[in-house]
């Protein structure tokens, strides 16, 4: 008999979510019969909800805005880069019926990076990482993983900034915000986990006039897909990273533990996705 399988995102609100096209593409090609739903779930049923993913036959989901924080709580078991990021985008379904918890941000900007960027090495220098919210968590934990031993928080509210390198450790300090320009001249890297450059938000205003040539400059944000940020990068000279290669690559290894299978990112499915953008 033919198993239908099941998987989704949860969020609050959740319809824009590019996930079900991207999971749901993976599925055709893979020959996986089932299908990838939006399931639009209140912070105050995300437990309810995650508990019927087992009756309901789920294989897992995923987890955005703003329930990633929440679902430590909740679920049974937690992936220990998980448990140091402090989130979870990820639950699946164990075959004894318990919910895991995964984080695969990390993994997706690594995979973004060594994608955009083959040449680039764990030992760039010092990397300058903007904002210290859930998304610079799980970017720092990775680089930490990766092998980097010099990174900068730079935040608009320095106590937040302060904590996050606390629990990060060793290798993690922090600077001014006022400061995020003057901090780059020994750059490898430069990162903006933060929300500034986004449609509907103001640009990221920085001077990448001490910015060597060689460092990578990386943005999350993908809407719009190059940020102000990005352009002033590029118009210099330094290699670009944007946000959607993020978004794409954290979905792989979701697929795989839902499905058992570790699916691609290729330049046909980029170009169907940017184009919902």
């Amino acid at each position: 008999m033919q198993v239908y399988r099941l998987a989704g995102v949860m969020g609050y609100p959740v319809m824009h979510s590019r996930s079900p096209l991207l999971h749901n593409s993976w599925m055709q090609e893979h020959g996986v019969t089932g299908h990838y739903v939006p399931l639009a779930v209140q912070p105050a049923n995300l437990e309810q909800a995650l508990r019927a993913l087992p009756t309901l036959s789920f294989s897992g989901v995923n987890l955005t805005i703003p329930h990633k924080e929440a679902a430590l709580t909740i679920v049974d078991r937690v992936d220990e880069l998980a448990l140091r990021i402090g989130a979870v985008n990820c639950v699946c379904v164990a075959p004894d019926g318990k919910l895991e918890g995964f984080n695969f941000d990390a993994f997706g900007f690594i995979a973004s990076v060594d994608e955009a960027n083959p040449e680039w090495k764990r030992d760039v220098g010092q990397i300058a990482v903007l904002g210290s919210g859930g998304a610079a968590r799980a970017i720092i934990a990775g680089l930490l993983q990766r092998g980097a031993r010099d990174i900068v928080i730079v935040n608009r509210t320095r106590e937040r900034a302060e904590q996050l390198a606390k629990d990060m450790g060793e290798g993690v300090t922090t600077a001014p915000w006022e400061q995020r320009s003057d901090v780059l001249g020994e750059a490898g890297m430069l990162v903006n986990t933060t929300s500034i450059g986004m449609h509907g938000q103001p640009d990221l205003t920085i001077d990448l006039q001490r910015l060597p040539q060689v460092a990578v400059v990386c943005d999350i944000v993908y809407v719009p897909l190059e940020t102000s940020l990005l352009k002033q990068a590029r118009e210099r000279g330094n290699p670009t990273v944007d946000g959607l290669g993020m978004l794409l690559h954290q979905a792989r290894p979701a697929f795989a533990k839902w499905f058992g299978i570790m699916p691609k990112v290729t330049p046909e499915l980029r170009a169907k996705i940017e184009a919902t953008l």
